[in-house]
């Protein structure tokens, strides 16, 4: 009979231990880089430059925004879960990082349509080459 003591045995217990402990803190620093993005979003649009980017960048974005929205709704049974984008806008305009939360089909979808359009150059924002951009998802 084979033996389950032993330094093997050890050393797998304290791997499988270190590999569950892990899983869990990637999923929150995940979210806390999410969390973070969205924060900086907020501070974006109340940077003194903020209110001025946002009038440009829905004049630009609503329409669009909105046929993408339905057209997801649409092709994912009717899904109308909240969700939230994140994204960095580039100095040209361009989205770079897209991410949602909640991770549901119809956000993915916003999301790969988002990531191919191009936006109006955006103020500088501290500390960053990017522009944060934040958007809220719901159906009221």
């Amino acid at each position: 009979m084979a033996s389950l003591t032993g330094p093997g045995v050890a050393m797998f217990s304290v791997i499988a231990i270190a590999l569950l402990m892990g899983a869990p803190q990637a999923a929150a620093t995940s979210d806390d880089a999410f969390s973070e993005r969205v924060q900086h979003g907020h501070m974006a649009e109340g940077a003194a430059s903020g209110p001025g980017y946002q009038k440009q960048f829905w004049n630009k974005t609503a329409i669009a925004l909105g046929n993408t929205y339905r057209g997801c709704i649409a092709s994912n049974a009717g899904d109308k879960t909240p969700f939230t984008l994140v994204a960095d806008i580039s100095p040209d305009g361009h989205p770079l990082n897209v991410e949602v939360r909640a991770p549901i089909p119809v956000a993915q979808c916003v999301a790969a349509q988002f990531s191919t359009w191009t936006f109006p150059a955006p103020p500088k924002f501290p500390g960053s080459v990017n522009y944060p951009i934040i958007i809220d998802v719901s159906v009221k």
